[in-house]
């Protein structure tokens, strides 16, 4: 494939779709083909098993129904979406993917990572992101940042922040594994200033 897939992560609030955006609209002009879209969702299917996943009428989804709701949103969206976007040679930025799994699933609702795994490989079909961006923010400002903009909290956003910051723990240790494909860029600063860092990490993935 020619393309170039990536990801955007981090906790709920840090800002990851407003960088996807910027990102999204800076490649472009400068002449790259470029898919923005996001997890869960991305398809049909994968939009109405999101309807699912963040309503709050919901709140008695058990963490292994979750699990493979997500990864079942998922599969339809890499073959569906992200695989024939890449055989095209665009550069594909999506907002979430596996690693969401490890950390909202795995850090926070306590499941096996090595579960995770062997759920998720069939749904990736063995993709793997060309860099994932996880943008480090605190759990309680993300929640501020979502109650400013005046939406409706979900189902993931309304769980405990001890749940959140677990979910953050499991970032940071996934950044640390494996420097060379996670870049953890600090989501606290002023938005020019994250995009500046975010711009670099990409340039040297497209160099």
């Amino acid at each position: 494939m020619s393309g170039k897939f990536i990801v955007f992560e981090g906790v709920d609030g840090s800002g990851k779709t407003t960088q996807l955006k910027l990102l999204g609209e800076e490649l472009r002009s400068r002449g790259y083909e470029v898919l923005c879209t996001r997890e869960p969702g991305g398809t049909r299917v994968g939009e109405s098993i999101r309807d699912i996943l963040l309503n709050p009428a919901f709140n008695d989804l058990s963490p292994l129904a979750e699990a493979f709701l997500y990864a079942a949103a998922r599969a339809q969206h890499v073959e569906r979406v992200i695989l024939p976007a890449l055989e095209e040679g665009k550069i594909v930025l999506c907002d979430r993917f596996v690693d969401s799994s490890f950390a909202y699933q795995g850090s926070g609702r306590g499941l096996e990572i090595p579960l995770l795994k062997k759920i998720n490989e069939p749904a990736t079909s063995g993709l793997v992101p060309d860099l994932v961006l996880i943008l480090d923010f605190s759990c309680g400002s993300g929640m501020d940042r979502i109650c400013r903009s005046g939406r409706r909290i979900d189902r993931i956003e309304g769980e405990r922040e001890d749940f959140h910051a677990k979910v953050r723990s499991g970032y940071i240790a996934l950044a640390e594994s494996s420097p060379s494909r996670y870049r953890l860029i600090d989501a606290g600063r002023p938005v020019g200033q994250v995009r500046r860092d975010v711009l670099k990490a990409v340039e040297e993935v497209l160099k």
